[in-house]
């Protein structure tokens, strides 16, 4: 897979900013075939900066109630957390 199809968009959050701020780690949804090695790769292509390390949290679909019924599915994603090496930084995350 081609960088381009590996991260789909970056996640903003308040969680999302404290890991920028602590741990100089950056959030992204990624696609969910991808693993670790590919998505750090991904990033060092896509941004010219070196990884560290990566954790990925998958949340599995589950089912929407209404009414005490089952209307539907809440899609399931997969989610990046990239450490990024001393000194390095995305601009994209600056000033969020």
């Amino acid at each position: 897979m081609d960088y381009t199809q590996i991260l789909l968009k970056p996640l903003v959050s308040e969680k999302a900013t404290q890991a920028k701020e602590r741990a100089n780690q950056v959030t992204f949804l990624v696609h969910p075939d991808a693993n670790k090695i590919e998505i750090g790769k991904a990033v060092e292509k896509a941004f010219e900066v070196k990884v560290l390390g990566v954790n990925v949290i998958r949340y599995r679909p589950c089912p929407r109630k209404k009414f005490g019924r089952v209307t539907g599915q809440q899609s399931g994603y997969k989610k990046a957390y990239v450490t990024l090496a001393e000194g390095e930084k995305i601009e994209l995350f600056e000033g969020v």
